[in-house]
C-alpha cells in the first residue's frame, strides 16, 4: 500500500496559548505531534504560522524539528487576529493544487474559522486531520475533519506532572478540564459501538468488512474516536478482546495483517437476548400477547443499555423475526392493534 504523503499546517498561536491557558502553563511540544503522524504517513511539508517575536524558545523547538516558520508580524496599535488565518489558508489551498501527491492535511488548531478550510480541502478529495487542545477546540471543527487528535490524549505528553508557578487561574482551568475516558469504564458502550457500525457495513458492502474498514468507518462516525480510551494500544488490540468475549471473529487467512471482521457464530449473548425478551414477553402478555411497540422500552428496563445493533441486527423488529425463527417467541401482525404481537413460545 502507497503511504500517505502529509502537509502539515501549524496555526501556532492558537495551539501554544491554548496549551498555556488550558493545561496550566505547559509549554506546547511538537514531538508528540511528529510522532502522531509519523504512524499515519511521510511529513513532506511542515509550516507554522505565528508572530514569532512573541515565541523565541518556541522558534528555536520547531526550528530543530525542520518546520517552516511563516512569520505572521503585528502591526503597532492593530489588532490581526485574522492574518494568520488568511495566509495558512491559502497556504494550504495553493498546495493541494500545486502538489497533487500530497493526500493528508494536517490542520493544527482549534479556531473553528478553519472549517471552511477543511470542507474545501475534503472537496478536493483529501484527508484532512485535525489536532487540537480539547478544552479550547471549537465543536465545529472535529465532526468536518476525517480524523481529529485531542493533543493531550498523544503519547509523549505528561499531564500528570505538574509545572512550576501554577496560579489560582490555571488550577481552575485544570480543574474544569473534562476528564479522559476511564479505560476500565464504557467498554460495554464501546462494544455496542463497533458491532452496530460492523452491522451496518456488513448491510451495505458486497465483500467481507476489513479491520481496517471497520476502523475508517468508526472515525468517520466521530472523528475524534480513539482505542487508546479504552485502555487499548492499537485498534488490533480491541479486535482481539473483542473475539475473545466472543463478539466477533477475525479471519486472518491471506489477510496481509488487515483480517476480516465479522460476527461469532456463537457465544456473543444473542442467546441470551433471545431469551431475556421470552422472558418480558411472558410477563407482559395479555389475552394471549403483548404489542412490539415499548417492548424494546421494557427490555431496557431489564438490561440497560439493550441494543439489537450489539448482536448484529439494525432493527428491533429484525432480532424479534430472528427470536421468532428461532422458537423463543411467535409473532404475528394484528389487524385490531395494527401492530405486531408477540407472545411467549
Amino acid at each position: 500500500m502507497e503511504e500517505e504523503r502529509i502537509g502539515l499546517f501549524i496555526d501556532y498561536e492558537n495551539l501554544a496559548i491554548g496549551a498555556r491557558e488550558d493545561l496550566g502553563g505547559r509549554r506546547l511540544e511538537f514531538k508528540p505531534i511528529a510522532d502522531a503522524l509519523a504512524e499515519r504517513g511521510r511529513v513532506v511539508v511542515r509550516r507554522a504560522y505565528a508572530d514569532w517575536s512573541a515565541f523565541e524558545p518556541d522558534r528555536k523547538m520547531l526550528t530543530r524539528n525542520h518546520v517552516e516558520l511563516i512569520e505572521i508580524p503585528q502591526r503597532l496599535g492593530a489588532v490581526r487576529k485574522n492574518a494568520a488565518d488568511i495566509k495558512m489558508a491559502v497556504d494550504a489551498v495553493e498546495l493541494a493544487f500545486e502538489r497533487d501527491y500530497v493526500t493528508t492535511f494536517v490542520i493544527c488548531t482549534g479556531d473553528s474559522d478553519f472549517t471552511p478550510l477543511v470542507h474545501k480541502l475534503r472537496e478536493l478529495n483529501k484527508r484532512v486531520i485535525g489536532v487540537g487542545l480539547r478544552a479550547s477546540t471549537s465543536a465545529l471543527l472535529p465532526p468536518a475533519c476525517d480524523e481529529f487528535l485531542f493533543y493531550e490524549r498523544l503519547d509523549g505528553v505528561d499531564l500528570e506532572t505538574p509545572p512550576k508557578d501554577r496560579d489560582e487561574d490555571q488550577e481552575r482551568r485544570a480543574a474544569d478540564r473534562p476528564a479522559r475516558i476511564d479505560p476500565h469504564e464504557g467498554l460495554e458502550s464501546l462494544t455496542r459501538l463497533v458491532t452496530g457500525t460492523l452491522a451496518g457495513l456488513e448491510r451495505s458492502l458486497e465483500g467481507p468488512v476489513r479491520s481496517s474498514q471497520l476502523k475508517r468507518t468508526l472515525l468517520r462516525k466521530d472523528a475524534t474516536f480513539s482505542e487508546a480510551d479504552y485502555g487499548f494500544r492499537a485498534f488490533g488490540e480491541l479486535m482481539r478482546y473483542l473475539e475473545e468475549r466472543n463478539v466477533i471473529e477475525l479471519n486472518r487467512e491471506n489477510s496481509g495483517g488487515d483480517p476480516v471482521v465479522q460476527f461469532a457464530t456463537s457465544g456473543n449473548g444473542e442467546t441470551e437476548a433471545f431469551a431475556l425478551l421470552r422472558d418480558v414477553v411472558a410477563e407482559l402478555q395479555k389475552d394471549g400477547g403483548t404489542a412490539l411497540s415499548g417492548l424494546k422500552n421494557q427490555l431496557r428496563k431489564r438490561q440497560a443499555g439493550f441494543s439489537e445493533r450489539q448482536y448484529g441486527y439494525s432493527g428491533f423488529l429484525q432480532f424479534v423475526k430472528a427470536a421468532d425463527a428461532r422458537g423463543f417467541v411467535d409473532l404475528e401482525w394484528s389487524k385490531d392493534l395494527d401492530d405486531y404481537l408477540i407472545t411467549a413460545s
